[in-house]
């Protein structure tokens, strides 16, 4: 499979799945599913109010803080201060999650993977790093703050651009700024 470049541009903003707010779909699998029946997505939202969290039954969820000061969630009545920027938050999407702004608006990268079906782990880097995804999985590489250059390609990325890598893809990514690495890993069960 070919490297897919992902520009932030290319874009189209849609309401929360309980009308809250705003996201931004980085991207899904499989292409095209919508918020009921992803295997697994990345997007980028903007948080303008405090509130409760949509539920996503049965999906692990990863969330990190890029822009703003940052929020309070309390998470099934735990509360967790996620302030801040480019540290990931892991915590289930079944849990109910009220969300408290701490000082005004903010944005987050948020990843989601159903659990029966694959496994995730989000890392920031801030050097060059190399990518070689194995057998059954994806690394997505997304600029959360600078640029970043996959030497291999000569491809640029710009803030909020990424780049999804598969099994037989392997790059070097040198990064000026904060790159999130986005591991996702399939089951049997969730391949396709």
């Amino acid at each position: 499979m070919a490297l897919q470049v992902l520009r932030a541009q290319d874009r189209t903003p849609a309401p929360w799945k309980n009308g809250g707010g705003v996201t931004t779909e980085v991207v899904a699998r499989p292409e095209g599913a919508g918020t009921g029946d992803f295997l697994w997505r990345v997007s980028i939202a903007d948080v303008a109010q405090s509130g409760p969290f949509s539920a996503f039954e049965g999906v692990d969820r990863t969330i990190t803080v890029v822009d703003g000061p940052g929020m309070a969630l309390t998470v099934d009545g735990t509360l967790h201060v996620v302030a801040a920027p480019y540290e990931p938050f892991a915590f289930s999407g079944d849990s109910d999650t009220q969300c408290e702004l701490l000082d005004g608006p903010i944005v987050d990268f948020n990843v989601m993977v159903r659990r029966a079906d694959a496994t995730t782990q989000v890392r920031i880097v801030r050097d060059r790093v190399a990518v070689r995804p194995e057998a059954g999985t994806c690394v997505l590489a997304i600029v959360l703050e600078g640029s970043a250059a996959l030497g291999q390609d000569s491809v640029r990325l710009d803030r909020l651009d990424a780049a999804l890598l598969a099994e037989g893809d392997a790059d070097t990514i040198d990064v000026d700024g904060h790159l999130a690495l986005v591991t996702i890993t399939t089951t049997d069960r969730g391949s396709g």
